[in-house]
């Protein structure tokens, strides 16, 4: 159950959480519904700012009326709905095991990603368990099999204010940060579902939607790791490349020549509607604005509207400058009456609001056209950000020659080694196109009095009007060398074909490339014989290979060691770093004590030396000294090959106008087999129900035809 606090919003995530109440009557509700509900037992969610300001009143009265049910407090360490203050007075776990076993709670657990730093009981209730994060899910069975009120303490401090305190150097910023290998990844999203993070963001590449962590949005949590993958790779020491570093300004931006501003006009406020989502500083634009226009004698207005969650939920900032404050009326911008939106996120700009502010032919937008995901994104791998629909209802919304969309976030966090920059960055572009109604010299003067990372602010500001003035210059800089470094999609079904073709000898042999060449020939011939299409060849290529390139230990190995790997992350990150890797090696592999599922270990650096020789070892594969090749999952891979062998020749045989839909279902549905061990397992099973209900499907569409 719901209740006040950042945890309501698990009420709209799809987690079975219903209902909420008011602040502090968490769980008393149960007592009403309990004895008229065939639900043995809820777990009740409560912050630890609630439950210190009135929470344990309704665990007092659930404890009174003898009600099952758990109370999951969650410690954070801070008021996280509202920006991260402190709880009003002094509140540990410790101090909560004893309050709620003095009002008779008899079960309490403490959670923690920490748990070493409890190495004795002695100050919490008698009777608590210490467990760690992992453990969650056994120990709420344990509770949810308890007759009577429980508690589960979970201390873990609130991630986005990790976040803020180590750039305030308030927490220590561990040196380690996670990098994936995108042609090891599979993209199977069980690194999402594992950490429900929105650092592990999704990369579209030739081979398919892999992931990536976006080094300046993480927290540092690592329960990325866990996802059942061989991708996840440790780098200590390092940190994020910055291209500035390595590139100096261009002659040509070196001076940048001052911008016609708008003239503010007796009576006519500027107004600017500033749109993105929350803890990436699209209030801090706000206050460096108004403080610019305060610092040259004009007057200013300003009013922020939150989302919900102050870090990733929408955020809105109307401002209005003016010659004098009698200039300025309503402070929220009405409709149609921004002269400027400058849209920090896509989603937030593409909204009603953003969009009812914008009159047709005078009001300018510069949006960022990044896709920022979402929450969805953790629970739907297969998510497609709506990137078209959102840039053509801006550019209709504004008029094409009043809208400037671009990718601000991939070339400043480039060029200035944090997203974080993305915002200044547009700030700047904004300036240099005349857009903003005070100078330059007092947004920077604006920056320095703000005090936070002031270098790099001023940074990005400048590298924002530089792109402003010469587009193509800038971003060439930032991306040129990330570009040449990943395989661009192929631009024809030939080149599709043949790039996976030098792929595929590379993984086993020229030899085992041809059959993948003959398979596709044979879905070609079909189709051009038909109505001379290429969809469904295009389809075999793609998904006859993912079959065939089935990554075993050899392919995981040769995609470690072939080199691609090592440039990825030399042009990713700079310093002295050591690397770990995090592997499930058969026969070494682990059970996890409380999921029961198979658990990754840690390796050093040697472990590259052992990757090079099983590389070289690749021509053993489907041989009888293929020691790996017993398992059930690789024989399993190899059927996959042969079955989608003979739908191709079935479906070869048999296709014509009425069945082509059912067998460019029949033919794409490998994209759905995802993943390594227990998750490629439970993948494989939703499709072979799904392939058995498609190829009846085709079969009886054929058979029609036929008659």
């Amino acid at each position: 159950q719901g209740g006040v606090g950042c945890h309501f919003m698990a009420t709209y995530m799809e987690r079975e959480n219903v209902t909420h109440t008011h602040m502090g009557g968490e769980g008393a509700n149960w007592i009403g519904q309990a004895p008229f509900s065939k639900t043995g037992h809820v777990f009740q969610n409560l912050g630890d700012g609630t439950y210190f300001h009135s929470g344990l009143l309704a665990i007092r009265a659930c404890v009174a009326a003898n009600v099952n049910i758990t109370y999951k407090i969650l410690f954070n360490d801070a008021v996280a709905m509202t920006g991260g203050q402190p709880v009003d007075g002094v509140i540990t776990p410790q101090m909560i095991s004893r309050q709620v076993a003095a009002e008779g709670v008899q079960k309490v657990f403490v959670v923690s990603d920490e748990p070493e730093k409890y190495p004795s009981t002695r100050e919490f209730a008698p009777g608590t368990v210490i467990a760690h994060r992992k453990a969650l899910d056994t120990v709420q069975r344990e509770c949810r099999d308890y007759r009577g009120v429980s508690v589960l303490i979970y201390d873990q401090t609130c991630a986005a204010e990790k976040r803020r305190r180590r750039k305030r150097g308030e927490m220590n910023d561990p040196a380690r940060r996670l990098f994936i290998n995108e042609r090891v990844c599979e993209g199977c999203g069980d690194c999402n579902a594992k950490s429900n993070c929105l650092s592990v963001v999704p990369l579209d590449t030739s081979f398919g939607r892999k992931r990536q962590i976006d080094q300046s949005a993480c927290n540092k949590d690592y329960s990325c790791v866990e996802g059942f993958c061989p991708s996840f790779v440790s780098v200590t020491g390092g940190v994020p490349r910055r291209s500035v570093a390595q590139v100096p300004v261009p002659a040509s931006l070196r001076v940048l020549p001052e911008p016609k501003l708008p003239r503010l006009e007796p009576g006519h406020p500027y107004s600017l509607l500033v749109t993105g989502v929350g803890g990436t500083g699209v209030v801090t634009i706000g206050a460096l604005l108004t403080m610019a226009a305060h610092i040259e004698g004009k007057a200013f207005s300003a009013v922020d509207q939150f989302g919900m969650a102050q870090k990733g939920g929408a955020v809105t900032s109307h401002l209005r400058i003016a010659l004098d404050k009698s200039d300025i009326g309503a402070v929220r911008i009405n409709t149609a009456a921004a002269d400027l939106v400058l849209g920090c996120d896509s989603l937030v700009t593409g909204g009603e609001l953003a969009l009812n502010a914008i009159e047709h032919g005078r009001t300018h937008v510069i949006m960022n056209v990044h896709e920022q995901i979402t929450g969805q994104f953790t629970r739907d791998p297969d998510l497609e950000f709506p990137a078209s629909e959102l840039n053509l209802r801006v550019s209709a919304a504004a008029g094409p020659e009043h809208a400037e969309l671009f990718d601000a976030t991939r070339v400043a966090t480039r060029l200035l080694g944090d997203s974080i920059a993305t915002n200044l960055f547009m700030l700047g572009f904004a300036y240099q196109k005349g857009l903003l109604p005070v100078a330059s010299v007092s947004i920077e003067q604006a920056i320095a009095l703000n005090g936070v990372a002031v270098s790099m602010n001023k940074e990005a500001f400048a590298w924002g009007r530089r792109a402003a003035r010469d587009w193509d210059v800038v971003s060439e800089l930032a991306l040129g060398a990330v570009q040449g470094a990943r395989e661009a999609e192929p631009e024809s079904l030939d080149g599709l074909i043949s790039q996976r073709i030098s792929d595929l000898t590379a993984y086993q042999s020229a030899a085992y490339a041809l059959r993948y060449e003959e398979m596709v020939r044979t879905m070609r011939s079909a189709e051009q014989r038909l109505d001379g299409g290429t969809e469904l060849a295009e389809a075999v290529a793609r998904y006859g290979y993912k079959l065939m390139a089935y990554k075993d230990e050899y392919e995981v190995a040769r995609l470690y060691t072939d080199g691609r790997f090592l440039a990825e992350l030399e042009q990713r990150f700079e310093g002295d770093v050591a690397l770990t890797f995090h592997m499930a090696p058969p026969l070494l592999t682990k059970r996890d004590p409380f999921s029961g599922l198979p658990v990754k270990r840690n390796f050093g650096r040697w472990m590259f030396g052992v990757l090079k020789v099983l590389a070289r070892m690749r021509g053993l594969r489907g041989t009888a000294l293929d020691v790996f090749g017993y398992s059930e999952e690789r024989r399993s891979e190899r059927a996959l090959i042969e079955e989608y062998e003979r739908t191709v020749e079935e479906v070869a045989n048999c296709l014509d106008e009425a069945n082509r839909d059912a067998a460019l279902a029949l033919l794409t549905l490998p994209e759905q087999i995802r993943g390594y061990g227990y998750v490629k397992e439970r993948h494989l099973a939703d499709v072979r129900e799904r392939r058995a209900a498609l190829i009846d499907d085709f079969r009886k569409v054929s058979r029609r035809a036929a008659a």
